[in-house]
């Protein structure tokens, strides 16, 4: 087991994983940012909204990044500890000879086109480069969601192709453009 979890931090942001004293403002940011969210999410699970799926879903992902498995980070602006503005999940961890993993990630509507994403992102990647030794993190964006192609051109994500039917999202197989980003100190 790490030592420790991962507490980043960076000019504006702090970005770590979630408690049970964050469940209710994890609640409060999917469902203040479900409307704009669900072109972008899969179908939310039942009692996605709940306390009780949220505590079940904290334990969960402590319980993953202890085995290998995914990284789970919430995004705090500095400025205001007590809100959530965005999420970043590293997750398929996949170890042995491969050395790889996938990421998704999401900022509340508000919080649009200032960087925060760019910054949260840059300092997630470096950490999982770093700290969790990873030789590459694979994204995927829908064609039309190109604020989310041009911010994974700008952290140097490159396209590898582009995979038809590829996610379920909001209950229609959508189209994505697979990229990846390649650590260049690996092996580290």
């Amino acid at each position: 087991m790490r030592s420790q979890l991962p507490l980043l931090s960076s000019h504006r942001l702090i970005l770590r994983m979630a408690n049970h004293e964050d469940i209710q403002r994890i609640i409060s940011y999917f469902s203040h940012n479900k409307t704009y969210l669900t072109p972008y999410y899969p179908l939310w699970e039942d009692g996605f909204f709940s306390e009780e799926y949220w505590r079940l879903q904290v334990e969960t992902n402590l319980h993953e990044l202890v085995n290998d498995r995914s990284l789970r980070l919430f995004m705090f602006p500095k400025e205001n500890l007590d809100i959530i503005i965005g999420t970043i999940n590293f997750n398929n961890f996949v170890r042995g000879a491969a050395q790889y993993c996938h990421v998704g990630y999401s900022l509340a509507q508000t919080w649009q086109g200032q960087g925060y994403m760019l910054e949260g992102l840059s300092l997630a990647v470096n950490y999982v480069f770093q700290q969790l030794k990873m030789h590459r993190i694979m994204a995927c964006y829908m064609p039309h969601n190109q604020r989310s192609g041009n911010l994974l051109k700008k952290l140097g994500f490159v396209v590898e192709g582009y995979a038809r039917d590829y996610l379920l999202i909001n209950g229609k197989w959508e189209d994505h453009i697979l990229t990846s980003l390649i650590n260049p100190h690996y092996p580290n």
